[in-house]
């Protein structure tokens, strides 16, 4: 089970905080990758990719939305794009 923050909103320490509370489950994953027959460093490599792939999932879903927002803004105002 992963545990919750200690207090609700910002706190010094929040992120330490969500590291402590990721850390078992990143280890079990890294522990099933080596059990699976991958090494530690292509389990980790593979980690940092699927963050940065995340990333830029989250940068263009943001694009997006944002075009949408002006788009439908530009709809309630009368002015077809």
């Amino acid at each position: 089970m992963i545990g919750k923050p200690r207090r609700t909103g910002d706190y010094p320490d929040r992120e330490v905080d969500c590291q402590e509370a990721m850390e078992p489950g990143f280890q079990a994953i890294i522990d099933c990758m080596i059990e699976a027959g991958w090494s530690r460093g292509e389990a980790k490599r593979s980690v940092r990719r699927l963050i940065a792939a995340d990333n830029m999932t989250q940068q263009e879903n943001a694009k997006v939305e944002a075009e949408l927002a002006i788009a439908r803004a530009m709809i309630r105002a009368g002015r077809p794009q």
